[in-house]
């Protein structure tokens, strides 16, 4: 297995288009002017994923104040993505289905398990102009710290790397 990471911060993202639990498109670059936290979550359906997808849901203001999106994204299918998040009453949040090509993006960002075929348990913050700004990677079963997010997100409000 290799260790070695390439990306890092100030490393430029790449774009992307995966499907929402509407089944409507999220592409990277049409929100350029915005920063983007991709919530990386191993599996719908598992109690912590749950826990982390309704902490974007419940911060959802605080993300508008320091023009964020906050999107959840996982290996699993798009109809799964969608019965989940009715199951967990969330609405505002999309979920990205990275199902097929099976983990792509996850790859990209260096964080697919590939024994496990889920993605790590993970935070990567997109900068305005499609830059990574911050990336995280917590324990498969750590509930990742919201607050950390947030209260970086407002220190760097007005920060703008490129």
């Amino acid at each position: 297995m290799d260790t070695k990471k390439t990306l890092h911060v100030g490393s430029k993202s790449i774009d992307f288009t995966l499907y929402d639990q509407k089944e409507k498109p999220f592409t990277l670059s049409e929100f350029k002017g915005k920063k983007i936290v991709l919530s990386f979550h191993p599996l719908a359906w598992t109690n912590v994923c749950a826990q982390q997808m309704q902490s974007l849901e419940t911060n959802q203001k605080k993300f508008d104040v320091t023009n964020t999106i906050a999107v959840g994204i996982s290996v699993d299918s798009v109809p799964s993505k969608k019965a989940w998040a009715h199951h967990l009453n969330i609405h505002t949040t999309r979920l990205l289905s990275d199902f097929w090509p099976h983990g792509a993006v996850a790859q990209h960002y260096e964080i697919f398990r590939k024994n496990a075929g889920t993605s790590e348990r993970a935070n990567i913050i997109i900068d305005e102009h499609q830059n990574i700004l911050f990336m995280k990677i917590y324990p498969i079963s750590q509930l990742p710290d919201i607050q950390e997010i947030t209260t970086f997100l407002e220190q760097n409000k007005n920060t703008k790397t490129r």
